[in-house]
């Protein structure tokens, strides 16, 4: 799982302007080309989405998640196909809501990556970086999941101990008979012993 980028945009008429934006593009060997495609993807899909809207899109293997809010500010989450789109949405609405806060709306139609003084998206490109960590619901999932798979191995661990106990009972069934015939012996023997 892997973010590699997330923008900030508003949704201009008729182009989406890029206002702030964090790429984690390490893992590519030619990083410029890949950041200006990520922006111009990013630039496209506001300008194609509806106002107060999400959406995923695929491409290649590749997952574009798009919210643009009704006063037309628009963040994109460029991931791979595994990252959890509840994931980034969440990190798309928190970003959206800090963004708002921090940046004044007169800025936001004619602002610029070196205008907008916004410094939280690198930070938080990187701690969602691991959605278990990041997002406190994905973490008890991901608990959840591991509890699962004790129960179930536990579970295969008994019916197997139940097996070998029902062979055991069985066995002791054929040694029920010689038992109570060795119990009534020792007892005719001790009972011979008894203290006053």
């Amino acid at each position: 799982m892997k973010l590699y980028s997330l923008s900030v945009l508003y949704k201009g008429e008729p182009k989406a302007v890029l206002l702030k934006a964090a790429y984690d593009v390490s893992s590519f060997s030619f990083f410029q080309s890949v950041q200006e495609f990520m922006t111009f993807t990013s630039q496209l899909i506001v300008e194609r989405s509806a106002k107060g809207s999400r959406a995923s899109v695929k491409e290649q293997e590749y997952l574009c998640h798009v919210y643009v809010r009704n006063d037309s500010l628009a963040g994109v989450v460029i991931a791979d196909s595994e990252y959890p789109s509840r994931v980034a949405f969440t990190l798309l609405e928190k970003v959206l809501d800090e963004f708002s806060k921090q940046v004044d709306r007169i800025e936001w139609p004619i602002g610029s990556p070196a205008s907008i003084h916004y410094t939280a998206l690198d930070g938080h490109l990187s701690r969602y970086q691991n959605p278990r960590e990041a997002d406190p619901m994905t973490k008890v999932q991901a608990e959840l999941d591991e509890t699962k798979i004790i129960l179930h191995n536990t579970m295969e661990s008994l019916l197997e101990r139940g097996e070998k106990l029902d062979d055991l009972v069985s066995k002791s069934e054929v040694l029920g008979t010689q038992s109570k015939a060795f119990y009534k012996t020792a007892r005719k023997q001790n009972s011979c012993c008894a203290i006053m």
